[in-house]
């Protein structure tokens, strides 16, 4: 991924709700960021295999989920992102996107890490909740013992008791010391996991403060989860930033990093 001396967002929606969605979503992104200098990766899941319920919506699935992705990429001209789960989904995948990102709670799958950077493609490695930012270097020397050379390293905060996360931002310097780019995850880390009962709860209203300490703290990006409506959407609404709100994000999150820089 070639953004030297850019800020990187990785954005679009939590799952594949449609192909207008993701169409609309991540036309308004690329305009924006076009306009403003920010590189820009649209990221969407085919299947959220995660969810808190086994009623909850999972997405299109692998083939039906991949073609949107495909036709997203080709029509709007960004480069995808998207998640593997399971080895046998990877070759798949890395027909369509540009980065294959292992979900935090798969981040020890050896196989499955070892399969996505033989694939060729970035490889988005998040952090789990359940890890420290120093053991992330076992993840990455995984990583690099299977030829990954492309890596990006993504905070999304910490378990913290029941139902809650915390976001330390010591995380980001101590993760950049393994010497590939650092990604905030700014909805994710303001997730009430569980919080709801039979679903997730959120702060959405936080998202931005803690992206913009990521920012101060040296994260060379940001990862963000947004949505024309979140109180409506299929996955993630409450930790979601609504699509409206995104251009003045992005403009104090460039103050900070033109500060930084």
């Amino acid at each position: 991924m070639n953004a030297p001396g850019r800020l990187i967002l990785i954005a679009g929606p939590c799952v594949i709700e449609s192909e207008r969605l993701c169409l609309r979503v991540a036309a308004a992104l690329k305009k924006t960021c076009d306009r403003l200098g920010v590189f820009y990766v649209f990221k969407a899941s085919y299947d959220k295999a995660n969810r808190t319920s086994a009623k909850s919506f999972r997405g299109p699935g692998l083939e039906e989920g991949l073609a949107v992705l495909a036709r997203v990429r080709a029509r709007v001209s960004v480069p995808i992102l998207t998640d593997v789960h399971t080895e046998a989904q990877v070759a798949a995948a890395a027909q369509v996107a540009d980065i294959l990102q292992i979900p935090a709670f798969l981040c020890r799958q050896t196989d499955l890490i070892a399969a996505a950077v033989r694939s060729g493609r970035i490889v988005n490695l998040k952090k789990g909740q359940f890890l420290s930012p120093d053991e992330m270097g076992q993840v990455v020397a995984k990583a690099k013992s299977a030829g990954g050379k492309r890596l990006l390293l993504t905070e999304r905060g910490t378990t913290f008791g029941y139902h809650n996360l915390v976001a330390d931002m010591r995380a980001i310097p101590i993760m950049r010391r393994f010497g590939f780019p650092v990604i905030f995850d700014a909805t994710h880390s303001v997730q009430l996991p569980g919080g709801s009962g039979d679903r997730s709860g959120g702060q959405r209203e936080f998202a931005p403060v803690l992206a913009r300490s990521a920012v101060a703290a040296g994260a060379d990006g940001i990862f963000i989860e947004t949505h024309p409506d979140p109180d409506h959407a299929l996955s993630d609404g409450p930790n979601m930033v609504p699509l409206p709100a995104m251009p003045a994000l992005l403009q104090s999150l460039l103050k900070v990093y033109s500060a930084v820089q």
